[in-house]
């Protein structure tokens, strides 16, 4: 007989919606949802909802957002629902005193084939890297990131125009089947688990910053092409323009690399009425989406029919 699962689901972002969505679809019992504070946004840096919190209240679900995980009134409010079962899915590190509460244990979903690409940008550095596989992985937490026991994998080949938006997509579709066979299987009492390798040939996926986003244009063609698919359509790839005298940080969306043989130096700008190509060791990437500071994201088309670049014009 099946085990009657009362779940806390912790996420944050539209990723984790996709999942929650799925839950309640197939009509488990959710008793309460984590997610983070309000945050300001926009122009007028009024307070925001997170995604998960949004679609959480319209579901009339209970919602809890501490900004203190260990406070003594955020664990009697946990502790108050009565849960047996936590699933997080794109929320912060978790307190042991969290994740040992559940009587069947805390799991996680991390969107890539566990033990690989352990950290916070897993979708985008399996196609910054040009990977040529990728999946979902279930597995229990324990004191480490992303390093305990695990329950359940799906795989998925990762296309050869893939960006970190249709992938997305994929993984959260992918997600949600696994994270409902994970949940039927604990319900049903049948988690076999599979300890993880701590040590070997093991790829992280640090978070993004401004510094590994910036687009290096001594790297081959290929590799920038992958990091600016790989960020895009957020946070986006970016790098320098300079235009005589003026020197502009842009947003690189969509490009594509053409190897061929040629003498310009690394990041030389070549222009004519509907295309753009900036030159790399191996050959051409001709640009397709490219955002101008105080603009919006423009096809380059739209972009030369109102711009200007100088022969000497550079990427850098």
């Amino acid at each position: 007989m099946n085990k009657e699962l009362r779940i806390v689901f912790l996420g944050t972002p539209d990723f984790a919606v996709g999942i929650l969505k799925s839950l309640i679809e197939a009509k488990h019992t959710i008793v309460g949802v984590i997610t983070a504070p309000d945050r300001p946004a926009g122009r007028g840096r009024k307070l925001r909802p997170s995604a998960v919190k949004e679609y959480a209240v319209s579901q009339n679900l209970p919602v809890l957002q501490p900004t203190n995980l260990k406070s003594k009134d955020f664990l009697a409010d946990l502790k108050a629902l009565n849960a047996n079962l936590n699933i997080i899915v794109a929320f912060r590190m978790l307190p042991k005193v969290v994740w040992a509460m559940p009587e069947y244990g805390t799991f996680n979903l991390h969107a890539s084939l566990l033990p690989q690409y352990r950290g916070a940008a897993p979708i985008n550095w399996v196609i910054i890297n040009g990977e040529k596989e990728t999946g979902v992985t279930t597995f229990f937490i324990d004191e480490k990131i992303d390093t305990g026991a695990i329950l359940l994998k799906s795989s998925v080949a990762i296309k050869k125009d893939e960006t970190v938006g249709t992938l997305h997509d994929t993984l959260m579709m992918l997600g949600s089947d696994l994270v409902l066979n994970t949940v039927d299987t604990i319900a049903a009492g049948d988690v076999e688990i599979f300890p993880q390798p701590l040590k070997g040939e093991l790829k992280d996926a640090p978070k993004l910053t401004p510094e590994n986003m910036r687009i290096d244009w001594s790297q081959p063609g290929d590799k920038i092409e992958a990091l600016i698919r790989g960020l895009s359509p957020y946070p986006v790839a970016w790098c320098e323009l300079i235009n005589e005298n003026e020197v502009a940080k842009v947003k690189i969306y969509n490009a594509v690399f053409e190897a061929e043989p040629h003498r310009k130096a690394n990041g030389h700008i070549i222009t004519t009425k509907k295309a753009m190509k900036v030159s790399v060791s191996n050959g051409y990437l001709y640009i397709k989406e490219m955002q101008l500071p105080g603009k919006r994201k423009m096809d380059i088309v739209s972009l030369l029919n109102g711009n200007i670049f100088s022969d000497n014009a550079k990427m850098s």
